[in-house]
């Protein structure tokens, strides 16, 4: 992934499923990914988040320099709201 901006959306996406599911296992790994994928490829540490009614904020950190970006709630919820819409198709196995 090219841009840190495109990986931290992709976190962001995966950790709000994986913090709703903790016992995807799918959700999980995919989660150490992108975790993994930050830090090595971007450098990027100290990754937190914030929510509102409209925008999430991701604060995070770069070779010591602070750096923010914002995600429309909608755009990140989309994925957990179409697994809680249909389960069934989400099912979580076993490893």
């Amino acid at each position: 992934m090219k841009s840190v901006q495109d990986a931290i959306y992709n976190w962001l996406t995966i950790k709000v499923v994986a913090d709703a599911r903790p016992d995807d296992h799918a959700a999980q790994e995919t989660l150490a990914f992108f975790d993994l994928l930050l830090k090595e490829d971007h450098g990027v540490e100290s990754l937190t988040f914030t929510k509102d009614d409209v925008m999430y904020l991701v604060t995070y950190v770069v070779h010591g320099e602070a750096k923010a970006a914002r995600f429309p709630v909608e755009l990140i919820d989309v994925m957990y709201e179409q697994i809680e819409r249909e389960p069934h198709k989400y099912v979580n196995y076993s490893e």
